[in-house]
């Protein structure tokens, strides 16, 4: 039995070491990795009558509630997509609509339906020079306003204390769903100013170190930043056509008296569509004004080079004809031609006129130089009469 028993042990632990290799074998090459645990989905349902607003645990609870009149408010926070099909017939709900909330790669835009319209929204989030841009989506009817974000988010919000701002001002989100989703958009377009506040810290700090030191200055950070505000000006462009059809009452789920807040919406909007094109100046002038600084700089050591090699030439001109004379005194046929009696006079005389060559050779260059210098001068001049 003892036998049995540390067999089937051994067995197991055996099994167990087995199924480890495995599995880091697999997370090595590529086929298991682990997976990430995301944020767990967040739903809050509200029902907001006349007298009150109170929340229900449910959407059927909600749908029931508006028996009792008003309008109800749906916030889901990382959905599922079978809870959001169940729209599809308690409030009618496109099922195109429900493949959009789901597919990041759309643009904002609006569409209208029978009984609903569809208002797709950005919202963006700036750190580290990455810009983060998560869909908000939205459908408005007659009493229901539904709002739906997180969809590949990682662990941003961004609808975060928006119920608390709804909370401070209950009056005027009870004149209905319309009232409510500005508050929304609101919420949404004022995260924007972050973004932008940051974006023009970074031109700032860029424009003072590409004047304060351009080999320091990386262009590549510019770059990034003109991706970003193009991606910015795409979406700004699209939010406010979206608001443009809002203003214009296409929408018949939004009353002529709330138009007044979605109003500032679009101003803002056009006033961070208006800083866009204005940073995307900024941006191409610092790149000018690099170019330019960077150009100057490298012409300025070309310049330093071009004139420590006119000062070797020089050395080497003056010391040619020296290096001549010095080759051909230092060989027997000095000695031959004036004799070995004579050397004590005619090795000072050699030495004299090498000085003498020299100097005059160092001279008549100077003056050439001075002579050329003189005709350009002269030539710019008659250039510039």
């Amino acid at each position: 039995m003892f036998r049995f028993r540390t067999r089937e042990i051994m067995y197991r632990i055996f099994n167990f070491v087995v199924n480890w290799i495995i599995f880091l074998t697999d997370i090595i090459i590529g086929e298991c990795t682990p997976k990430r645990i995301n944020i767990m989905s967040e739903y809050r349902f509200y029902h907001f009558s006349p007298e009150l607003v109170y929340k229900v645990d449910s959407v059927a609870d909600a749908v029931s509630a508006l028996k009792d009149g008003g309008f109800i408010w749906l916030n889901f926070y990382k959905p599922e997509r079978e809870d959001l099909n169940i729209l599809v017939d308690l409030l009618g709900i496109h099922p195109l609509s429900v493949e959009d909330c789901f597919d990041e790669r759309q643009i904002p835009k609006i569409e209208f339906f029978i009984n609903n319209t569809f208002i797709l929204f950005n919202s963006f989030s700036y750190n580290e020079r990455v810009l983060f841009t998560d869909e908000v989506n939205l459908f408005i009817g007659k009493n229901f306003l539904i709002t739906v974000s997180g969809y590949k988010s990682d662990e941003r919000r961004p609808l975060k204390s928006l119920e608390a701002s709804v909370g401070n001002d209950p009056s005027y989100i009870r004149n209905g769903p319309a009232f409510l989703m500005h508050k929304v958009l609101d919420h949404i377009v004022d995260q924007k100013y972050c973004a932008f506040d940051t974006m023009e810290d970074e031109l700032e700090a860029a424009e003072d170190l590409l004047l304060e030191n351009v080999t320091d200055f990386h262009p590549v950070e510019l770059i990034y930043l003109r991706r970003n505000l193009v991606s910015l000006r795409k979406s700004l462009y699209h939010e406010r056509e979206i608001l443009v059809k809002i203003n214009r009452l296409d929408c018949p789920f939004i009353p002529d008296k709330a138009i007044a807040g979605y109003r500032d919406i679009y101003d803002h909007l056009s006033k961070f569509f208006e800083l866009t094109e204005t940073y995307r100046e900024i941006e191409t002038s610092l790149m000018e004004l690099y170019s330019s600084l960077l150009n100057n700089k490298m012409t300025k050591m070309s310049n330093e080079t071009n004139a420590s090699v006119k000062r070797l030439t020089m050395i080497a001109t003056v010391f040619m004809p020296l290096t001549l004379i010095a080759s051909i005194g230092g060989m027997s046929e000095w000695t031959m031609m004036t004799g070995q009696g004579n050397w004590k006079i005619s090795y000072p005389l050699f030495i004299l006129a090498m000085i003498l060559i020299g100097g005059i050779n160092y001279l008549l260059i100077k003056g050439l130089e001075k002579g050329i210098i003189s005709r350009k001068k002269s030539t710019d001049q008659d250039i510039g009469s």
